[in-house]
């Protein structure tokens, strides 16, 4: 059956509302004839691998790409080589003649306004690591293939998100998010996903016996072999990988070298083809270079946006979140200057989180709070450690009731106080396992550890249990003395006697009692047993 062909329109059919891919793979191979290495398989095929290929990676790296809205005719160059030629060109530079492959000069008689830019491999393996970490919520199993390319192994995926079509609708809808066009292809082996990808075959191909009339037509360049081996090949009326399959197996690995004859193999799935596999940063570290200085706050955070959707894409991947995040913001100085070099901003979250919803007001609150001594020109982010992810349900009450949505709220509240008033002017109370009331506490990081989180009917069960003993709500900082006690005084409850400490020089002996100084106020005083056996004030009771 022959192969049918349809024309694509953004990744759709015109004719049609089922994607092309599907199509295509249920249009069958094309009859290759004798000598055609087959396998022999009929079922579906143990592994599917997806291949995302980025043909205007060098473009959308810059954020020239088609999601780029200005309309300018922009260019890329090659980074090397000393006479500059354009590596990629953007639709608007292609409808006035300047394609890939054009000297500098040329393509600038041909439009003199053209915008030029160099390529900067590093923001495209940037970008590649976010296009991997976004994949890692569909299959853990994620590899990167540079310098254009990310695979996928999604077969166990299918069934989580409907089958390979929808799986490959989520795929280019969470890459059009970053801002990336990618070309997607699936196959029962990577090598193939790959070339099915380069070549603008949008196949899903998810049964052995398919796959190779799908990849037979294309031609061997998509291999990317050396083009001395691409020479040969062709000057023997070899110029598609089926007239390569179909060659004899011991004089092309004589004539080719044994590496051309395993990429062969590794192709239609003879030989194994393992995978590296994208292993996730430990911390997030992320940058943005405005193309002009920055003065505002308003400006500045538009910059940061984009890093903090990196952050939570990161976060997400991991399944971890952070409790921390230092943005600086580095300024332009000059010799003899007093201006330093990086403003930093430090924001510190009560609970581990996630969300760039919640990191954006907070960074907003810190940075209209600091002073800038001078124009931002480059502004970076980075996380603290790295902590697991811990989901948790809504709460079946409303705010308020019974204790419902405390959790989630008390940390906001926290956070953005923090913000407001600095990270010392908020803080924590936790307790200390010692005796001298001065001593059973100290300040700590605010938060609602989950230790000290209960439920209403723990809570209710801790009610019902005998207190120790009953501790005022404020205690003065240094007890104070009470000349004319207790004839003042009227004593409720005591004595407790609290005597320790002996071990660290700050030795106590005291006798505490409950009592009504002579206004009605309930408080906490203590009588010293050794002589002069004073009484002091300790605290007072709400």
């Amino acid at each position: 059956m022959a192969q049918r062909e349809r024309t694509q329109a953004g990744g759709r059919e015109r004719s049609g509302a089922r994607p092309a891919a599907v199509a295509a793979a249920e249009a069958g191979p094309q009859p290759l004839g004798q000598g055609e290495l087959a396998l022999q398989t009929s079922s579906e095929s143990a592994e599917c691998w997806a291949a995302l290929h980025f043909p205007l990676l060098p473009l959308e790296a810059l954020g020239l790409g088609p999601a780029c809205a200005s309309g300018r005719p922009c260019v890329v160059l090659q980074s090397e080589g000393a006479s500059p030629r354009v590596l990629e060109a953007n639709e608007a530079a292609r409808r006035l003649g300047v394609l890939p492959g054009l000297g500098l000069v040329a393509a600038l008689a041909l439009e003199p306004a053209l915008e030029v830019s160099l390529r900067d491999p590093r923001r495209e393996r940037r970008l590649l690591d976010r296009v991997a970490a976004e994949a890692l919520g569909f299959t853990p199993r994620v590899s990167l293939e540079p310098p254009d390319g990310v695979l996928l192994e999604v077969r166990g995926s299918f069934s989580l998100f409907g089958g390979a079509s929808a799986l490959g609708e989520a795929l280019l809808a969470r890459c059009a998010a970053l801002g990336v066009q990618p070309r997607l292809a699936i196959a029962p082996t990577p090598l193939a996903a790959l070339v099915l990808a380069r070549a603008g075959r949008p196949q899903f191909i998810t049964a052995d016996d398919r796959l190779i009339g799908a990849i037979a037509p294309l031609p061997l360049g998509m291999l990317r072999w050396a083009d001395a081996t691409l020479a040969r090949l062709e000057s023997v009326g070899v110029a598609t990988l089926g007239e390569a399959l179909r060659l004899p197996r011991a004089g092309f690995a004589r004539r080719f070298g044994n590496e051309a004859l395993d990429t062969l193999d590794r192709l239609v799935g003879r030989r194994p083809d393992p995978r590296r596999a994208h292993v996730m940063r430990e911390r997030f570290r992320a940058r943005c270079e405005p193309s002009f200085e920055l003065t505002g706050h308003q400006a500045i955070l538009r910059h940061v946006e984009p890093l903090l959707v990196e952050l939570e894409s990161f976060l997400r991947g991991n399944q971890s979140a952070v409790t921390g995040l230092r943005l600086r913001l580095w300024h332009r100085t000059r010799a003899g200057s007093e201006i330093p070099p990086a403003t930093s901003i430090v924001l510190r979250l009560s609970a581990p989180e996630f969300s760039a919803a919640r990191f954006g007001p907070l960074l907003a609150e810190r940075l209209a709070q600091s002073v800038l001594p001078a124009p931002v020109q480059r502004c970076s982010l980075r996380s603290g450690e790295l902590q697991p992810l811990i989901a948790q349900s809504h709460s079946l009450w409303r705010p308020g009731e019974h204790g419902g949505a405390t959790v989630a709220e008390a940390p906001a509240l926290i956070e953005r106080l923090r913000a407001r008033l600095g990270a010392e002017a908020v803080y924590g109370l936790c307790l200390v396992p010692e005796h001298r009331p001065e001593r059973a506490w100290c300040v700590t990081e605010p938060g609602l550890p989950a230790a000290r989180l209960r439920s209403a009917a723990e809570g209710a069960t801790q009610a019902a249990r005998p207190e120790p003993g009953r501790r005022p709500l404020w205690l003065v900082q240094v007890p104070q003395r009470l000349p004319g006690a207790p004839r003042n005084l009227r004593l409720l409850d005591g004595p407790e006697r609290i005597e320790t400490g002996w071990w660290d020089g700050r030795e106590v002996s005291r006798d505490y009692y409950v009592a009504l100084d002579p206004e009605g106020a309930r408080v906490w005083v203590f009588r010293e047993r050794l002589p002069p056996h004073e009484w002091f004030l300790h605290g007072v009771f709400g």
